[in-house]
């Protein structure tokens, strides 16, 4: 009985919603959001605490997914310790007295690597941030030492000021291109160049001991000893630099935005943390002294490649679109970008020849040209030359088909000579084969008949200057004739033996003028 109950129930229920009116149908669509309804769920990856250059991974465009992860490589933060020293930089806060060349040399010797290089020269007094790179870094030095600088500064002023808005009136008049020729005491060149100061500002100022603070950011190569001497003949008081130090070179510094606040080291840093390692076996001191290469291309845009693309463009292949994975925006042409792995290793620095709106768009092309390989080569394996025919090419030079080159020789088959195309040799053309279609004689307009009366109207002009030279010839003879004519007797013959000389060149050339 229960179950004959509810069968007839569950009937009725059946029935029941099959009799909703249409009236019924317009209200509930009418008072009912039928919508997909927004989640708090966040289901993309949040990658802003990433590191390096793998930071907002997430954000970069992307063009494609599919790629074959290769096992090779390493994130740059867990190379093994020896690749880690050897394709890395150290911020260093630099010492009084000694000169930057002899810095570099004592870091070398202190890692025992082979090659050091730093961003830019301090004198030995000046004090400050100095990036010396090691190894695979020293790639880098160049564009670092050409990046902007920062300074903080101390100038001694001869004699007293009224007030200090003059000091501050002065430093703001002494920006923008400024002609400089470096001192005496300076390490390069003293001849006449032209550098731009960005921004200075004076920081505080002690008119008892006319002593002035000021900061300033400037570009590479800009002499601070001669900008305060300049400062000193424009207030008309003199003046010399005091003190010096470096604040910021190009990303690195004392704070910068980029990167953490306390990253200077000591030159006793970096001593402490190789003696750690070498007796103690622990690498944590170094790797916190040393910072990865990839860290001085955080404010590049980037550009990701496949794993199968990286070993080929540090052998120097184009860096074309199918290899494209992800792409940074507001990438424009001629802009210095870096092009990185999946696991974020810096492979090279590039110069953008597409912008992200051609990339997005496009798919073939080149999209930059390679400025500097970074990665060593075959840290990821080869993945060309691995196609039919090239593998086939290579068994035949195995067996002797054709020479170590890939060219045919006696012995290779006649089917490989019709069949094979070899793009690397330039084309001939063939002597019996023409160059293509003559183009048909054009008739002459209208414009061409305008041209020819033009030419005819020069060539009048020019006969009417010879008529009046030879009408001022004549003149000049008559005229000699006359004076011979007054003159003694044997002056007369002279000049008439002349005039008979002159009328016979005259004849020849208007004979000569008459048959051209």
């Amino acid at each position: 009985m229960a179950d004959t109950e509810t069968g007839s129930a569950k009937k009725e229920k059946k029935k029941k919603t099959k009799k909703i009116s249409e009236g019924e149908i317009g209200d509930l669509q009418e008072s009912g959001d039928f919508l997909i309804k927004p989640e708090s769920k966040v289901v993309r990856l949040d990658t802003s605490q990433w590191p390096l250059l793998l930071k907002n991974f997430d954000k970069l465009n992307i063009r494609t997914a599919h790629y074959t992860p290769l096992p090779h490589g390493s994130n740059p933060l867990k190379r093994n310790i020896h690749d880690y020293v050897r394709t890395g930089f150290i911020n260093l806060d630099k010492p009084a007295n000694p000169s930057s060349h002899e810095v570099v040399a004592w870091i070398k010797r202190i890692l025992r690597v082979e090659k050091t290089g730093h961003s830019g020269t301090l004198d030995p007094k000046v004090t400050g941030c100095l990036i010396v790179c090691v190894e695979r870094a020293t790639r880098l030095v160049k564009s670092q030492q050409s990046a902007g600088k920062e300074y903080v500064g101390i100038v001694r002023l001869h004699n007293a000021l009224e007030n200090e808005h003059q000091l501050a009136r002065a430093l703001e008049c002494l920006t923008g291109a400024l002609f400089q020729r470096p001192p005496l005491i300076a390490a390069v060149k003293r001849q006449l160049r032209v550098r731009t100061i960005y921004e200075s500002k004076l920081i505080e100022y002690d008119a008892e001991r006319r002593l002035g603070i000021f900061w300033v950011s400037c570009e590479a190569g800009t002499c601070i000893r001669t900008l305060c001497v300049h400062l000193g003949l424009l207030l008309g008081v003199g003046g010399q630099m005091q003190e010096l130090r470096r604040v910021r070179s190009g990303v690195m510094g004392e704070k910068v935005l980029f990167v953490s606040p306390d990253n200077l080291v000591t030159m006793h840093d970096v001593l402490d943390a190789q003696w750690q390692f070498d007796h103690n076996k622990d690498e944590t001191y170094l790797r916190r002294v040393i910072y990865p290469l990839e860290k001085l291309l955080i404010s590049h845009k980037r550009i990701v490649m496949k794993d199968s693309a990286v070993n080929a463009i540090c052998y120097g292949a184009k860096i074309m679109l199918p290899g494209v994975l992800r792409y940074e925006d507001g990438i424009e042409v001629n802009q210095d970008i870096v092009v990185i792995t999946t696991k974020g290793e810096a492979i090279c620095t590039a110069v953008a020849l597409m912008t992200t709106a051609v990339i997005s768009t496009c798919d073939h092309g080149v999209v930059a040209k390679i400025k500097r390989v970074i990665m060593e080569r075959d840290t990821y394996p080869r993945k060309w030359g691995l196609g039919p025919k090239a593998s086939q090419k290579k068994m035949m030079i195995q067996k002797g088909l054709l020479d170590k080159h890939g060219k045919p020789n006696g012995s290779t088959p006649a089917d490989w000579k019709e069949g094979y195309v070899d793009y690397s040799t330039p084309k001939v053309k063939k002597s019996g084969e023409v160059a293509g279609p003559t183009a048909p004689k054009r008739k002459r307009d209208e414009s061409g008949s305008e041209s020819d009366a033009a030419a005819a109207q020069d060539t009048k002009t020019e006969e009417d200057k010879k008529e009046k030279k030879k009408k001022k010839k004549e003149k000049k003879l008559k005229l000699a004739e006359e004076a011979a004519a007054e003159a003694p007797a044997e002056e007369e013959t002279e000049v008439t033996e002349s005039a008979k000389k002159k009328k016979k060149k005259k004849k020849s050339k208007d004979a000569e003028a008459g048959s051209e």
